[in-house]
């Protein structure tokens, strides 16, 4: 496929084209950001562990896809994983690793289909900018952790080009709702010279 998806998925759409978008990219995604070097979830799994005094704690994956994400969580050391997703496609691949605890189809623009304050952690990576979760999602996963909750996100260099997107994450540690514990700039898709930044905050 070269690289049909990753040419367009950073375009603007709605949830439900996203949703397609993804489905049909799900045989193949592996292969092509494998070829582009992907490595934000190594570095955004490997950052949570060095904050989390209890890796049996259950951990969300969000926006989980095929399940790259919940491999590297649970070789960084995390023991119970759950994953909720809005490709049914996406997920099918991810149940197929047999990582997770229990995988949930998200609904666009629905509620989410979890109690984020089951969770001693999320992991957001990939998820928010450009053609994917707009930053209201940051908020929402903000305001569902439950106090000392952590939250582990990347921006990518097409996310970041929204400023808005950093500033909201500002926003939050400048009114002391949450403590910024981790913040690196890094590689997210080298074979096309793509950054990322990674975070990690705990909420106060």
């Amino acid at each position: 496929m070269g690289q049909e998806y990753l040419d367009k998925v950073y375009d603007a759409r709605d949830p439900q084209e996203t949703r397609a978008l993804y489905d049909a990219w799900s045989a193949s995604y592996e292969a092509e950001v494998g070829k582009n070097g992907y490595v934000t979830p190594s570095r955004a799994a490997h950052a949570l562990a060095k904050f989390t005094k209890d890796q049996a704690q259950p951990v969300l994956d969000f926006g989980c896809g095929t399940g790259l994400s919940g491999l590297a969580l649970k070789l960084s050391g995390f023991e119970t994983i759950d994953g909720v997703d809005l490709s049914p496609d996406m997920l099918a691949q991810a149940e197929e690793r047999r990582l997770y605890r229990r995988l949930t189809l998200i609904e666009p623009d629905g509620p989410l289909p979890v109690n984020l304050a089951d969770y001693a952690a999320v992991a957001a990576i990939g998820v928010i900018g450009a053609g994917a979760a707009p930053i209201s999602v940051f908020d929402d996963l903000m305001h569902g952790l439950r106090r000392g909750g952590l939250l582990v996100l990347s921006l990518n260099d097409h996310a970041l080009q929204d400023r808005a997107n950093e500033a909201r994450i500002c926003e939050w540690v400048d009114c002391a709702a949450a403590r910024l514990l981790f913040r690196e700039n890094g590689p997210h898709l080298p074979g096309i010279n793509l950054n990322s930044n990674v975070y990690v905050l705990e909420k106060n």
